[in-house]
C-alpha cells in the first residue's frame, strides 16, 4: 500500500471514529491500557464538575485455590457471577449514587470508580464506604456460595489530575490502588509505605492556614491548619498523603507530627488567634496520645491549650475506641476545646455531638453550598443552630464561596465562617498581612 493511500485510510478512520468516541477519548489516544468509554466519560465529567474520584480495587485473594476445586468452564462462570455480585452489592449500599462505573481490569476482581463531593474528608468517606460494602459482600457470599471461603484484598487511591491528562491520572491511581490491595513484596505498596514513613521520619510536611472570620465583627477570629506533603511529589496532596498513611496504619504518627508542626508555627509567627487542628478519632482515642501531647506541651511551654481547638472528623466512628472519651475529658481538663467537624454531612455527626457535647460545631459545606437559593438548606442550618444552642456550642460554617451565602449566614446569626469567599489557604505569615 502506497503512502498516499495509507494517509487516505487514516483520515477516513479518524473521521469515522469521531462518531463513536467522545472528544476527550481522542485527545488521550492511544491509552496505556484500554478503557471503555463509560470510565473515561464518568471520571472526566466528575472531575470537571469539581468532584473527587476514588479508584477502589477489590481482588479475590484466594481465587487460585478455588480454581483447583472447579473445572475451567465452571471457574469462568463463577468469576462472571462474582463480578455481577460485586456490583449488585454495592448498589444496595447508601453510596450507590456515588458509583460511576465498575470495570473488570483484572480477572481476580473489580475496579470501582466512585465520586466524592467532599475533598476534605474523602479518606474517611472511602473507609466508611468500604466497611459497609465489605460487610454486605461477605453476607452475600455466604448466602450465594456457602461452600466457598473467599477472602478479599482491597486498596484505593484518589485520582490526582493536576499534573496529568485524565487518562494518565486514571492509570496512575488504578495501578497504585492495585498495589495497595495486593501488598506485594517490591510492589508500589512497599514503595509508598517507605515513602510515608520517610516523610514522617524526616518531618517533610508543610502547613497552610485558612482564616476563620467572626461574622459580627468581620475580623479574623481563628485559623484552621491544613497539611501538605512534600512539594512536587505524589503525596503533596492531603488526600493522597492521608489515604496512604491510613492504609499503612501510620495515621496516628502523621497527625502527631502535624500537631508538633502546628506548635512550631504558632511560636514562629507569634499567632495570637485561636488555632483549629483536625484529628481522626483513631488518634484522639489512642492511649499514647495524652502522654505524647504532654511531652509537646513541656517542650513548647509558650503554647496555650485554651487557644487550641481539636476538630473531630465526624465521619469516623468513635464506637469501640476504648480511650476516646477518657482522652476527651483529659483534653478539656488541660484547657483544649473540642469541635465536631462536617456536621450535617451525615447522621454520625449528630451522634458524635450527643456523645461529646462539643464546644464548637462546624457545619459542612454541603449544607452551605448554594444555601442562598435553597430554602431546605437554610432550614437545615436553622436546625443545626438550635442543636448548637442546646449544647452551648459555637457554630462555624465552612465552604463559603459567595457573598450571597455569607449574607444567609449573617441573617441566621452564625458565629464564625470560613471559605474561599474570605481567603484561600496560604502561609500564616502572608495571610496575616494580606487579609
Amino acid at each position: 500500500m502506497n503512502s498516499g493511500l495509507l494517509e487516505k485510510y487514516c483520515k477516513r478512520i479518524k473521521k469515522w471514529s469521531k462518531l463513536f468516541l467522545p472528544q476527550q477519548n481522542l485527545r488521550y489516544y492511544p491509552p496505556k491500557f484500554v478503557l471503555r468509554d463509560p470510565v473515561l466519560e464518568g471520571v472526566y465529567a466528575a472531575v470537571s464538575s469539581g468532584l473527587q474520584v476514588a479508584v477502589i480495587v477489590v481482588n479475590v485473594s484466594n481465587l487460585r485455590e478455588l480454581s483447583l476445586q472447579l473445572e475451567r468452564n465452571q471457574l469462568e462462570e463463577y468469576k462472571r457471577e462474582l463480578k455481577k455480585g460485586f456490583k449488585k452489592v454495592f448498589e444496595q449500599t447508601t453510596y450507590s449514587k456515588d458509583l460511576l462505573v465498575v470495570h473488570d481490569y483484572y480477572s481476580d476482581g473489580l475496579t470501582l470508580f466512585v465520586k466524592i463531593n467532599d475533598d476534605k474528608q474523602s479518606v474517611v468517606h472511602i473507609e466508611n464506604l468500604l466497611r459497609i460494602f465489605m460487610h454486605k459482600l461477605e453476607k452475600w457470599m455466604l448466602l450465594k456460595y456457602p461452600h466457598f471461603d473467599l477472602s478479599f484484598e482491597i486498596g484505593y487511591m484518589f485520582i490526582e489530575k493536576e499534573h496529568y491528562t485524565t487518562q494518565e491520572a486514571i492509570y496512575n491511581a488504578q495501578q497504585q490502588a492495585v498495589a495497595m490491595a495486593e501488598k506485594r513484596i517490591q510492589s508500589r505498596y512497599i514503595e509508598m509505605l517507605l515513602e510515608i514513613r520517610d516523610i514522617i521520619q524526616k518531618r517533610d510536611i508543610s502547613l497552610l492556614a485558612q482564616p476563620i472570620i467572626d461574622l459580627a465583627t468581620k475580623q479574623i477570629k481563628a485559623w484552621e491548619v491544613l497539611t501538605r506533603g512534600p512539594k512536587n511529589t505524589s503525596l503533596e496532596s492531603p488526600l493522597q498523603l492521608f489515604s496512604v498513611a491510613r492504609q499503612a496504619n501510620l495515621i496516628y504518627d502523621l497527625e502527631l507530627l502535624v500537631l508538633e508542626k502546628a506548635f512550631q508555627l504558632i511560636m514562629k509567627v507569634g499567632c495570637c488567634e485561636e488555632i483549629f487542628i483536625n484529628f481522626t478519632p483513631i488518634t484522639l482515642g489512642n492511649k499514647r496520645f495524652i502522654p505524647a501531647l504532654e511531652k509537646l506541651l513541656k517542650r513548647y511551654e509558650e503554647i496555650d491549650p485554651k487557644k487550641l481547638i481539636l476538630e473531630v472528623t465526624e465521619r469516623d466512628s468513635i464506637e469501640g475506641l476504648r480511650f476516646f472519651h477518657e482522652n476527651i475529658k483529659e483534653l478539656r481538663r488541660k484547657g483544649f476545646r473540642i469541635a465536631v467537624d462536617d456536621t450535617g454531612a451525615g447522621y454520625a455527626s449528630l451522634h458524635t455531638i450527643s456523645e461529646i457535647m462539643p464546644d464548637i460545631i462546624k457545619i459542612d459545606r454541603s449544607v452551605i453550598q448554594d444555601i442562598d437559593t435553597n430554602s431546605v438548606k437554610e432550614s437545615m442550618l436553622k436546625g443545626l443552630i438550635l442543636i448548637a444552642k442546646e449544647t452551648g456550642s459555637l457554630v462555624v460554617a465552612e465552604g463559603i464561596e459567595k457573598e450571597a451565602e455569607a449574607e444567609v449566614l449573617s441573617r441566621n446569626q452564625v458565629d464564625l465562617a470560613q471559605g474561599y469567599y474570605y481567603a484561600r489557604p496560604g502561609t500564616l505569615e502572608k495571610e496575616r498581612v494580606a487579609f
